[in-house]
């Protein structure tokens, strides 16, 4: 090998590591090295192309020498062309003259008018003897080299350039890590700090936020399934706000609310003269949400013929306006929900199959109020709180207006919970609310109260005895009781926890006979 050739290829590949070592923009650094090719070896083009993991394909990631339209046009199956060959055997190709040559597809058209003999030779990008890519360049160093020695020497700089690669998805998935920890800390500070968490620290409710943390960092379509009322719009919310989309919009609709006939419009917008009244051009609610979240609610609603729009919008992230040919796309995070089952009204016809299958990739059930209703004081003071904020009352509840409120079925959940404290807060005469007052407001004729613990002996002449619910003064020790475990036995988080003074959660401590308890657990753990 001549002594230049030698001195040429000692410069490039030293040009090539202060890249590699400096670069942190993969498509960046690549696009740099087929410069320095260029210039010092005067190379006319050169491509990288890279596997695509979401199609399946090979497509051109960095190039020198061809246009933008040229750079879209390569894209190549595994079995297709030169660069086919090249990934799927991890063997170098040379190709003397490309006209003679029937692999060369040239699908760029960047070749076609080329008078003098083209020769073209790529080798593959390997990452732990894996193939991630294809090398292609023209000729290097001219007919008076050995093509040889340009395979030996791209198969060099394709060594670099996949030891560049394996480092910059190192990069990146420390920075997913990272993201997910800060998201992880961000929920955590939220729920210490009383944030946009759920109030209620049931089971079930506990396992509901767990879930909600671990599908918030990711871009997995959510499906929220629960009764009317149970606070999915708040959940959503929250997701969304644990996302790194939380910056960008939260966009919600109500697909029981807009007549069929608009949905389509309103969901995906339309250009003028779309329809009757279409003065201008309107984007839609899926446009208005690009890079954030949007929340369908009452998904079960939704016509079939939008939803088959609605599956390409999850599949492909693409779709046109109401009246115009245009195909646009959209990066933006779905969350549904729905009281009605969506399986059963697939298996009737009433909701496409392929769409709810695409829905459910994570769902979430939010139980009723009644399967959670150790949760029941803690809404109820929310709510309260929340009253006196907005109205300037500060109401109470009498001990037996409590236990009435702690043993009713909530047939409207917590929807049906607030709107009751919110008449309360604007009808009561009095700040103190006794169980007459409530008894007025509650929705007997829905859903029947929960047995009464005092009822008498005969009522089980009527049927089979039904267990009496815990007493109210029961029901308050059990929620301090779970405080002071959550909390590691120290009284001020527990006050803390609960929206108390410590003062007050010394008196519960003292009421429910909980010294002793509390003192051995706080020297059993200064102990361990």
């Amino acid at each position: 090998m001549p002594r230049e050739i030698a001195g040429l290829q000692l410069t490039v590949l030293s040009a090539i590591c202060e890249i590699i070592d400096k670069a942190l923009d993969l498509e960046s650094a690549l696009v740099n090295v087929l410069g320095i090719l260029s210039e010092t070896l005067s190379m006319k083009r050169a491509t990288v192309t890279l596997y695509d993991r979401t199609t399946g394909n090979l497509a051109i990631s960095a190039s020198h020498g061809l246009s933008s339209e040229e750079r879209r046009r390569g894209v190549y199956r595994l079995d297709e062309g030169v660069t086919g060959r090249i990934f799927q055997t991890a063997e170098p190709y040379y190709v003397p003259d490309i006209t003679k040559e029937p692999l060369f597809l040239d699908k760029t058209k960047a070749r076609t008018i080329e008078k003098d003999r083209v020769s073209f030779l790529g080798v593959p990008i390997l990452v732990n003897s894996h193939p991630v890519g294809v090398l292609n360049v023209d000729r290097l160093f001219g007919d008076d080299v050995d093509w040889h020695e340009d395979i030996s020497f791209l198969t060099v700089v394709a060594t670099l350039i996949g030891q560049f690669m394996s480092l910059n998805q190192k990069v990146l998935d420390r920075e997913e890590r990272l993201r997910r920890e800060n998201l992880s800390l961000r929920s955590q500070i939220s729920r210490e700090r009383k944030g946009p968490y759920i109030v209620g620290h049931s089971l079930a409710m506990q396992d509901v936020e767990r879930q909600m943390g671990r599908v918030a960092p990711t871009r997995a379509t959510v499906l929220l399934l629960g009764e009317s009322g149970v606070g999915k719009t708040l959940i959503a919310k929250i997701i969304h706000g644990l996302s790194d989309r939380k910056d960008f919009p939260f966009v919600k609709v109500n697909c029981a609310a807009i007549p069929e006939n608009l949905l389509e419009s309103e969901l995906f917008g339309y250009e003028r003269g779309a329809f009757t009244g279409a003065a201008g051009a309107k984007p839609g609610r899926f446009e208005e949400a690009h890079r954030g979240s949007i929340f369908l609610d009452e998904i079960g609603e939704l016509p079939l013929g939008i939803q088959a729009k609605l599956l390409r919008v999850i599949q492909e992230r693409e779709f046109e306006r109401l009246g115009s040919n245009r195909t646009r796309q959209v990066d933006v995070r779905i969350v549904a929900a729905t009281n009605k089952d969506l399986g059963a009204m697939a298996e009737l016809g009433d909701f496409r199959t392929d769409l709810y299958y695409r829905l459910s990739v994570f769902p979430i059930r939010v139980p009723p109020l009644r399967e959670r209703m150790e949760d029941i004081p803690g809404l109820l003071n929310h709510f309260l709180d929340k009253m006196e904020r907005e109205y300037g009352r500060r109401l109470s509840l009498s001990p037996q207006a409590l236990e009435r409120l702690c043993r009713y079925g909530w047939p409207g959940n917590v929807r049906e919970m607030e709107n009751l404290i919110e008449r309360l807060a604007i009808m009561a005469d009095e700040e103190r609310i006794e169980r007459g007052a409530v008894e007025n407001y509650l929705s007997a004729e829905s859903v029947a109260p929960l047995p009464d613990a005092h009822a008498g002996s005969d009522a089980s002449a009527h049927g089979p005895s039904v267990p009496p619910r815990a007493t109210l003064e029961q029901t308050e020790r059990q929620e301090v009781l779970a405080a002071l475990r959550r909390n590691g036995w120290v009284q001020y988080k527990a006050a803390r926890d609960l929206g108390l003074t410590a003062r007050q959660m010394g008196y519960r401590v003292r009421k429910f006979g909980l010294d002793e308890m509390v003192a051995a657990e706080r020297a059993r753990a200064r102990k361990d």
